[in-house]
């Protein structure tokens, strides 16, 4: 059953102003602290950015809330970063929450440890990225919420690793991909919505993304999300995220893997042939969609039912595109507390 939300973004600002008054919003302070943790301050909403090694990056994650909380790992898509969070975690955090946002491989200021690694972008690569973070921050579990790259990583976690995934937030539902159905071809009105991952699989897009990789996201940006009327200085600030060295080589992997064009590394095929049988999701989820998505339009929910097994939900949130947290936030941050309840 689907339930239909309208939100009311004014719910914020008291959240947030709660949570600022208990302290519990990410600190300025610069430090290196134990574990091989280092703090760098910079210049964004998101005032401390951690540095950790975890897997075969370092990688770079924003972090609120009291430290013995309840853990939430908040997952961002493409084209964005962990700045589709910023009303989220406050929001969490005012609730006690101890709030995770990662910048994803190829994003901000996740750094690979080693040249000589491959830029991979493939779907279990990412996930077992997220693995590695969990075990060098010590954390058992936690709730994962994403969108887009961050909800396909999030469903890949719950599915093959669910001891570590306490509940599951997913904006538009299942996303695990499998390379055989990804070469099926799909209506026009779909294919049309997709129309980057094509531009993407020529030597001319690769080009042109990297030479327009700002105007790119931010047509992406109007294009799915038609409702959201960001400001520069709102895109500015993800922006940034983009000069990653790493950040066009991961996007251009990711997209050429998917529909293969190109392929992804040996050490993953096992996980890859696992997540190809479309593994079912056993934890307690909620699926949202965005009325106004332009690139993957709501639905009741009803198609990928039989890929959870747990407690499930799915709501439609009014008024909303693709990148849902960011403009929904306490539609975001309302289904995280939630599911948690389940």
């Amino acid at each position: 059953m689907s339930e239909i939300i309208k939100y009311d973004r004014r719910r914020f600002f008291g959240a947030a102003a709660a949570a600022i008054a208990a302290g519990e919003i990410i600190t300025t302070t610069y430090a290196k602290a134990q574990n091989g943790i280092n703090e760098q301050k910079v210049n964004s909403s998101f005032e401390t950015i951690k540095q950790i090694e975890a897997g075969v990056l370092n990688i770079g994650y924003a972090e609120a809330g009291p430290a013995d909380g309840p853990v939430v790992i908040l997952l961002h898509g493409w084209p964005y970063n962990i700045h589709s969070f910023v009303e989220v975690a406050p929001l969490l955090a005012s609730k006690g929450y101890r709030v995770i946002v990662p910048h994803l491989r190829g994003h901000g200021t996740t750094r690979f440890l080693s040249d000589k690694t491959f830029r991979n972008g493939q779907q279990s690569a990412v996930a077992l990225d997220i693995i590695a973070l969990m075990d060098a921050l010590h954390i058992k579990n936690a709730i994962l919420a994403g969108y887009d790259w961050g909800a396909r990583t999030a469903c890949i976690i719950a599915a093959l690793w669910p001891d570590r995934c306490k509940a599951l937030v997913s904006v538009n539902g299942y996303l695990i991909n499998n390379l055989e159905r990804n070469k099926l071809p799909l209506s026009p009105k779909a294919e049309w919505g997709w129309w980057y991952q094509f531009y993407f699989s020529t030597e001319r897009g690769k080009a042109g993304y990297e030479a327009n990789r700002q105007d790119f996201a931010k047509l992406i940006w109007k294009n799915v999300s038609p409702r959201w009327n960001f400001d520069d200085a709102t895109f500015n600030r993800s922006a940034a995220s983009f000069d990653n060295p790493d950040y066009i080589s991961i996007v251009i992997h990711n997209y050429r893997w998917r529909l293969s064009i190109e392929k992804g590394e040996k050490q993953y095929e096992d996980l890859e042939k696992q997540l190809a049988e479309g593994p079912v999701i056993k934890v307690p989820t909620i699926t949202l969609d965005g009325d106004s998505d332009g690139v993957a339009p709501a639905t009741d929910g009803t198609a990928y039912a039989n890929k959870f097994s747990g407690k499930r939900i799915h709501k439609i949130i009014k008024g909303v595109g693709h990148n849902l947290p960011q403009e929904a936030p306490n539609a975001f941050a309302d289904a995280i507390i939630e599911v948690d309840r389940f």
